[in-house]
């Protein structure tokens, strides 16, 4: 046996190694060009086709075994992105498409707020923030969450001319109607503050989830919109897409979720922040109107 056979032969298929060929495979590269990867970086090509056939055939499995389980999606907002346009017309604003993925469909704007709009939904925000609460899934009630240290309030859908104009900017936006929204919700992160990562939709095993969908149904989308820019840190996390959106004024964050299923990949949180403070407003859509 040769040095270079010994040493693949000793050579192990690690966990890490499957995980990689797992992301490749996601990410749309067809087999030939994993194995040609695979060969290049030293793996011996017999090797190399045995990993990814039985890394792949047991992923495919499990999937096959989540989907049985999964429950069937809906209808979502979607921005009109079909000719990858850099603008889109949001009626009383033209706002920038910056970036944009389609699994999981998230959607970077800019130029959705004028600084002048974040400074009154801060202005008019801050007598009334209290410690930031979340739905409460098990009774169908609100809770203080150890993973949410921000302050917060919520608008009441049209409760001021600026939240009446950002609403209906929205709803044109990403096609949606506007009595499908909840509430505007403000959110201020002090240094340290933080969302650790969490789904926005609500768990259909809790059972106080039951209650919650009789105002409107399940959330379908998620709009997160930053007032402010902290010095450094607070940036929108997707660990599962390894993707962090930084917090520049006036920019949003959107992406959706056909069904209530991690397969959907908008695992999502607040960094903390490290310097200065982080406001921003988070706009919730459901499936039907709101009440």
């Amino acid at each position: 046996m040769t040095t270079t056979d010994s040493a693949h032969s000793a050579q192990a298929v690690t966990p890490e190694l499957r995980r990689w060929i797992i992301e490749q495979a996601e990410a749309g590269f067809a087999a030939p060009v994993i194995l040609r990867s695979m060969v290049d970086a030293g793996w011996r090509e017999d090797t190399a086709a045995q990993a990814m056939e039985s890394t792949l055939r047991s992923h495919l499995a499990v999937g096959q075994e989540a989907a049985a389980d999964m429950p069937a999606g809906v209808q979502v907002p979607a921005p009109a992105l079909d000719d990858a346009p850099l603008y889109i017309d949001a009626g009383d604003r033209q706002v920038h498409v910056l970036q944009s993925m389609s699994s999981p469909h998230v959607v970077v704007f800019g130029n959705l707020l004028s600084d002048a709009e974040c400074d009154a939904l801060i202005a008019d925000a801050r007598p009334r923030m209290k410690r930031s609460l979340t739905v409460a899934t098990k009774t169908g009630g609100e809770e203080v969450n150890a993973d949410r240290t921000s302050d917060g309030m919520f608008f009441a859908r049209g409760e001021t001319p600026v939240v009446q104009a950002l609403e209906a900017r929205i709803a044109r936006l990403v096609g949606w109607p506007l009595a499908n929204g909840e509430g505007l919700q403000v959110l201020r992160y002090p240094p340290g503050a933080e969302y650790k990562p969490h789904y926005d939709y609500f768990d259909p095993a809790e059972p106080g989830t039951p209650s919650i969908l009789k105002r409107g149904g399940q959330r379908v989308a998620t709009l997160v919109i930053y007032l402010n820019e902290p010095a450094r840190g607070g940036g929108t996390v997707f660990p599962d897409i390894n993707l962090t959106v930084a917090p520049k004024r006036g920019n949003a964050v959107f992406f959706s979720y056909d069904r209530p299923h991690p397969a959907t990949r908008t695992l999502h949180g607040g960094a903390p922040v490290i310097e200065g403070e982080k406001w921003i407003a988070t706009k919730w859509l459901r499936e039907r109107e709101f009440t």
